[in-house]
Parts: C-alpha cells; structure tokens; sequence
C-alpha cells in the first residue's frame, strides 16, 4: 500500500517515509525506488517506534515540514497504537486475510485511529471476511472513525484514500494556521 502511495506523488513533494521493523532494511529499500527520503528504523526487538527514534531519523535525513511524513510503526495491532509520534492521525490497516474480529481483539488501535482501511480487498472472493462486519466491530470501539477500502493491486479505494490524504493536509493546514 504505502508503494502504492508514493507512486502516486510528483517528485518533488515535501515527503519522507520512516518504516519501523524488528530487523533488517528490506522496506526502507524497496520504497527508495520512489525517489523520497526514507529510513528504516530497526528497533532490535522492540515492538513499536517513538518519538525519540522518529526525531533522531528525521534529524539525520534532513527532512523538514511543511509536507507529508510517513511513519510506518512496526508491524504489529498492539504496542505502536500507545505511543503518540506526534502525528496528525494514525491510520490501521487490517487485511482482508486477518479476520472481521481484530477491532474487537486490539481496541486501542482502533480507537486512537482516525481511519481504518481495509486492505487487500481483492482477495475477498478467496476468504471467508465480512467487510460490513468489520467496520461495525470498529465503530464499536470508536464510532466516528472513516473507512476505505483498497487494494493495491486493482487499486481500488486508492482515489479516496488519496483524498483522505488532501483533506487532512487542508484540516491540519488550517489548524497551524489557527494556532500561528
């Protein structure tokens, strides 16, 4: 999804993308083909970035704002939800494949998230997952969170989560001109 995105955006743009893992720079590699500052944050074991690591890696990149910055913590539904990044919204992502209960199972993830997408939406011929279901497992948990569903191989959702992406840089435009 996320090289999906960043193919989507001119060279040129104001961003950078910080991926989180336990191991290795496999990411970090496979996104520098887009031509955008990246890093890969290798934690050794620990299961989420912070705020610490993230300011270490932009500082050694260079990267300053305005624009988008990318963090994708590490892989997992429970540690990287507690800790703030000093982000403007946190996204989940839950794949067709992980099953409708997971908002349920980890619930901090979804209430702190501003937007769950579901992904690989074109494999739901191939597996027993109600999207509907899902959604309303994570309203549950946080009743004002916004939905896309995408598929980065037909690229389905990928107009609106490209969207979503404009709306928020407008929303927190506004809100840093609100508080300057």
């Amino acid at each position: 999804m996320l090289e999906q995105t960043l193919a989507s955006f001119h060279q040129g743009t104001s961003l950078a993308v910080l991926t989180g893992d336990l191991q290795t720079d496999n990411d970090a590699k496979r996104l520098a083909r887009y031509g955008f500052p990246g890093r890969q944050i290798v934690t050794g074991g620990t299961c989420h970035l912070d705020a610490r690591m993230v300011t270490r890696h932009l500082d050694e990149m260079g990267f300053r704002g305005p624009g988008i910055l990318f963090v994708e913590n590490v892989g997992n539904l429970v540690c990287p939800s507690s800790y703030d990044l000093g982000e403007a919204a946190k996204i989940a992502l839950l794949s067709v494949t992980e099953g409708e209960d997971k908002p349920l199972k980890y619930p901090g993830t979804f209430h702190r998230a501003s937007l769950m997408i579901l992904t690989k939406t074109d494999l739901l011929p191939h597996v027993e997952f109600a999207p509907k279901l899902a959604l309303e497992n994570a309203r549950k948990i946080h009743s004002k969170i916004e939905y896309i569903a995408l598929s980065s191989r037909t690229r389905e959702g990928s107009p609106e989560w490209l969207n979503w992406l404009r709306g928020l840089r407008t929303r927190v435009g506004q809100e840093v001109a609100a508080i300057s």
